[in-house]
């Protein structure tokens, strides 16, 4: 079984996962993610069993509503998806914005399923009153229900009561973490979104932040950030600052999505900030490959 992914989904970190997943330790009490999106991370660690005790979070109710009804009744989300799927055939636009307005009206996890799977670069959006607003893709129709139904299986064989969900300010979240536990945060970018992001409906305040991060400090939690970043030469958002003691390591991120959509081919470079003891593992990472000449895939 290969790593599970249930959607494309824009700002997702399953790109950039083989280069983020070599500072976690191999074994650990608890995966906390308080901006979980899609939770790429959170499955890359279940198909590596680094631990099988897990926090997802997300501002997006509806997507997390999504990812508990994939966990817990896989069987009911595949067939609902696929019905939904079937019936796109005879207008396929018309239907898209059919069931964009029925999700609206109903916030149901299926049909957010199936508006994911169809919707422009799986770019989320929602207008001002929080409304779902963002187009079909005109050149497809979206995944086909027999890879869609693989793919919440593998989801829900990894994760089955092995989760916990939320849908909670990100504070709140980590005040749960402990020493054993490892923290990945993923929070909207200040550059793209400052204090409102389109696919949350707020963004996150950098001094806030900072001074949660302060307090994962205090208590001795290790975590790993993906914050600011570069794209083309446009610089996103402060810098953590030095007094945090963290490692700044700079990813490649390849073309943005954001570019892609806007027709551009803007490179991003992304930051992703680690607690020092976290870059043992790193190195011990690279000294097992360079032994074995495997490739982390």
């Amino acid at each position: 079984m290969k790593i599970p992914h249930l959607v494309q989904y824009q700002g997702s970190k399953r790109n950039l996962a083989h280069s983020i997943y070599p500072y976690f330790p191999k074994q650990f009490d608890r995966l906390i993610e308080p901006f979980s999106g899609t939770a790429a991370i959170t499955l890359l660690c279940a198909y590596y069993k680094n631990t099988d005790n897990f926090i997802i979070n997300d501002l997006n109710k509806p997507l997390i509503e999504l990812l508990k009804l994939v966990v817990n009744n896989p069987k009911y989300v595949a067939d609902k998806y696929e019905e939904i799927w079937k019936d796109q055939h005879y207008d396929s636009i018309e239907h898209y914005y059919q069931i964009r307005e029925k999700f609206n009206l109903t916030n149901d996890p299926v049909l957010f399923l199936y508006l994911l799977a169809r919707c422009v670069k799986g770019s989320v959006r929602y207008n001002s009153e929080g409304l779902f607003n963002q187009s079909p893709d005109k050149r497809r129709l979206g995944t086909n229900p027999k890879t869609m139904r693989q793919n919440i299986d593998s989801v829900s064989f990894l994760l089955k009561n092995k989760i916990t969900f939320f849908s909670s300010d990100y504070k709140t979240i980590l005040e749960i973490a402990q020493p054993g536990d490892v923290v990945y945060m993923d929070p909207p970018y200040q550059g793209v979104c400052g204090e409102r992001d389109s696919r949350y409906f707020s963004g996150i305040n950098h001094t806030e932040f900072v001074s949660e991060l302060e307090k994962l400090n205090y208590k001795g939690i290790s975590y790993l950030v993906s914050y600011d970043g570069i794209c083309g030469d446009k610089n996103y958002g402060e810098k953590l600052p030095d007094s945090l003691n963290l490692e700044h390591i700079s990813l490649n991120a390849g073309r943005s999505s954001q570019a892609t959509l806007l027709g551009k081919d803007s490179k991003t470079v992304e930051s992703l900030y680690v607690t020092k003891d976290l870059l043992f593992n790193y190195m011990a990472f690279v000294k097992f490959e360079e032994k074995n000449g495997e490739l982390f895939c």
